[in-house]
């Protein structure tokens, strides 16, 4: 493995120049967060015609372009079908002619950008930020950020030294509801976290797959070497190149997939970077279609502080495959009730009653009712286009602030902190044993050794 990394990234250095993060070409890290004019029309390139592009970025950009002073003008993708549907769909959405680049590096040379949407396969999505930020270009990258460590360090890295504005795919963060719980919860008013429950439950046998598409892609129509990336070398295998979510390590499924949207709650609700300590299990139990990504998962976290181990919290996240009962679920617990961000309502549900209170000699502590929906938090975003498209106010809060250069609502933070929870879950999931976390090294410990994939 470690030879593998150490190839791609001597193979990009030479052909990209390099997975570098100083400032190139004598321009600073000053001189390049400038302030665009609204005359200015900033360019952006689509890297990766997937899925999640199509069904929810590219028609979040195009709802805001307009006022914005945005325009799609390319979509890079290695797969020549992509290619074509990726320049078609825009143009029909966007109205407007668009060129196609084989690769990012065409796509780069090429010049004609100022930014990037990146909606590729999960593994790829942290050293594909490397390569914008090397070039310079601004970008709105889908979650997972990372799956390894390695990745992800590298990842934070760049952006960091490069200054560009980064938003991770974390749309939570620009809802009006989520703000306003964090809002709440830092008042002090909920009072401390005792326990938080997650859940994310389906019941799709076909989720993930595409047994269409896996049966009419060829190896000639893409590039499999460059789509690897930093992965181990194996032959073609059409079902890990578009059913990548279910195949190690291109990604973990359910942690990158799901977990990484509700875990990103729990750090910014309560200020803290990662967990303590991850527990895990789980199996493919059902949908035995030759995945190696699990159907079935329960982890346990603990969060605390790192200088006072007396002190955190538990937080306890389920999902499945394979029954949808429960649906998706995150609940805040306190001594005083519950922070429901389903029902977008805080009451005394479980709180600490007179009756309970008094035979300990204490008072009782049960919160007041209160709907966070109604609350008169405001997104950091100038415009309203509906409370509940989180993914559209997302996409506006990053374009206002490429031109702003302001930090966006979803900061490289973000992504690198839901990163080390993903990658802990995986650990633990993968080896059977508690993860922790080396803060020193910045690496992911399964008992006690730094995890491996």
């Amino acid at each position: 493995m470690d030879k593998t990394r150490r190839n791609f990234i001597k193979k990009t250095s030479l052909v990209t120049g390099g997975l570098t993060f100083g400032i190139a070409s004598g321009l600073s890290a000053k001189s390049y967060r400038k302030i665009l004019g609204s005359n200015d029309r900033v360019r952006v390139g689509i890297v990766g015609f997937s899925n999640r592009a199509k069904g929810a970025l590219i028609p979040a950009f195009v709802g805001h372009q307009k006022k914005m002073n945005f325009e799609i003008v390319g979509v890079s993708d290695i797969w020549n079908r992509r290619r074509d549907e990726g320049s078609a769909y825009i143009k029909e959405k966007a109205g407007n002619n668009v060129t196609t680049w084989r690769n990012n590096e065409e796509m780069y040379d090429d010049n004609k950008i100022d930014a990037v949407i990146i909606s590729t396969a999960d593994f790829q999505h942290a050293l594909h930020t490397v390569q914008a930020a090397n070039a310079k270009k601004d970008a709105y990258v889908e979650k997972p950020f990372a799956e390894t460590m390695e990745d992800a360090r590298l990842g934070r890295k760049a952006v960091e030294e490069s200054g560009i504005i980064f938003q991770i795919g974390s749309q939570r963060r620009s809802g009006a509801n989520y703000h306003a719980a964090n809002k709440f919860i830092k008042s002090g008013q909920f009072g401390d976290i005792v326990m938080v429950e997650m859940s994310w439950n389906v019941n799709q046998p076909g989720r993930w797959r595409l047994p269409k598409l896996t049966s009419e892609i060829k190896e000639s129509d893409t590039d499999w070497k460059r789509y690897l990336m930093n992965r181990p070398y194996e032959p073609w295998d059409p079902r890990k190149y578009l059913e990548y979510r279910l195949f190690w390590p291109y990604s973990s499924g359910i942690p990158g997939q799901w977990m990484s949207h509700q875990i990103d709650t729990v750090h910014w609700f309560s200020g803290l970077n990662h967990p303590r300590s991850v527990a895990a299990n789980g199996g493919i139990y059902l949908w035995k279609d030759g995945r190696k990504n699990f159907d079935t998962m329960t982890s346990v976290f603990e969060y605390g502080p790192s200088d006072d181990l007396e002190k955190g919290f538990q937080v306890v996240y389920s999902s499945r495959f394979t029954n949808s009962a429960g649906g998706t679920k995150e609940i805040y617990y306190s001594n005083g009730g519950e922070l429901n961000l389903d029902t977008n309502k805080v009451t005394s549900n479980g709180g600490l009653s007179a009756g309970q209170a008094r035979q300990m000699g204490m008072n009782s502590n049960l919160l007041n009712d209160y709907d966070l929906s109604e609350s008169d938090v405001k997104v950091v975003t100038s415009a309203d286009t509906g409370a509940d498209n989180m993914t559209s106010m997302h996409m506006l809060n990053w374009m206002e602030c490429v031109r702003s250069r302001a930090k966006t609502n979803g900061p490289i933070e973000a992504g690198y902190n839901h990163s080390i929870a993903n990658i802990m879950t995986t650990a633990a999931l993968r080896t059977g044993l508690k993860a922790t976390f080396d803060e020193q090294n910045q690496e992911v410990l399964a008992g006690g050794k730094v995890f491996q994939y």
